[in-house]
């Protein structure tokens, strides 16, 4: 058996593809905070949180309803980020021309009363997710079988970055995204409604929050305290890229993920710290991050 210093080449392989999987996660989360920050300029604690809602409103939506995985798809981000739009207009509009502090004060209090609100009504045991009957079995790679599911959370995962990345940067809704944040007022006497722009940008960062919930939730248990568990690590992720660098955090979401892996393998006692201290060199050597500009 080929073994690289030592570690059995398929436990390699195998954990390089478990970083891979985390690494999807952390990437359409770090997508979504990276699209609030660097449009408006607002630092999303409530992302975990928003996260965990779109589980919990797919389990919701099997158990009550009957509705199946992929109507959940659909159903559950724009359910979750019609609920971000309210937050918007009801209350984060009304600090824009406050320090950022109060945002980022305000958004880390409503994600403690969604976490305690759901916590009283379910408990902080997890709720099951019944995987989809289309990705029962797992495909034979020869080192180790992968899941058909989570083979599709990669795939899905990538696809949602690369499109998010495309209309922001490559189109002419993402130019006035862009322009929105430096200069409102001239965006606004070219006849664009910069205020509702402002709403829907943030609804889609929180409705992307919501989906990575939903496909959270045939693999992980869906609990009140798995968004606060991993909004921690996403926001490294986040400071790692480039605050607002759309590329930076799909990029960083990734690789981070299979450093990860890679870690449990090699120094399993460094695998929770280690993208923590990637954060702190980082910083020091960079402060805007990766793919961040200096403001």
């Amino acid at each position: 058996m080929i073994e690289i210093f030592g570690i059995p080449m398929q436990a390699l392989l195998g954990q390089l593809l478990i970083g891979l999987i985390n690494g999807a996660f952390y990437a359409m989360l770090s997508l979504g905070l990276a699209v609030i920050f660097g449009l408006l300029n607002i630092i999303n604690f409530t992302h975990g949180a928003q996260y965990m809602m779109g589980a919990f409103a797919a389990w919701l939506l099997l158990d009550r309803l009957g509705v199946g995985y992929w109507w959940s798809l659909a159903i559950a981000p724009v359910a979750v980020g019609a609920f971000g739009v309210v937050v918007e207009r009801t209350m984060l509009a009304r600090l824009y021309k406050l320090d950022h502090l109060y945002g980022l004060l305000l958004t880390f209090g409503l994600a403690l009363v969604i976490q305690g609100l759901f916590q009283n009504e379910y408990g902080s045991s997890g709720l099951p997710y019944r995987l989809p009957s289309e990705f029962a079995g797992a495909f034979d790679l020869g080192f180790m079988m992968l899941p058909r599911y989570r083979a599709w959370v990669v795939v899905a995962s990538v696809v949602v970055c690369a499109a998010t990345w495309y209309v922001i940067e490559r189109t002419k809704l993402g130019s006035y995204l862009r322009a929105a944040t430096e200069n409102p007022a001239l965006v606004q006497s070219f006849g664009v409604n910069v205020p509702r722009m402002v709403t829907l940008t943030y609804g889609f960062g929180v409705g992307l929050a919501a989906l990575a919930g939903v496909m959270a939730a045939p693999i992980y248990q869906v609990n009140p305290l798995m968004g606060a568990n991993l909004i921690i690590v996403v926001f490294a992720v986040v400071v790692i890229g480039g605050m607002g660098s759309i590329a930076g955090s799909i990029v960083t979401g990734f690789g981070l993920g299979v450093i990860e892996g890679l870690t449990k393998v090699f120094y399993p006692e460094a695998s929770n710290t280690v993208i923590f201290v990637i954060m702190v060199i980082v910083l020091l050597v960079k402060p805007a991050g990766l793919f961040g500009r200096e403001r």
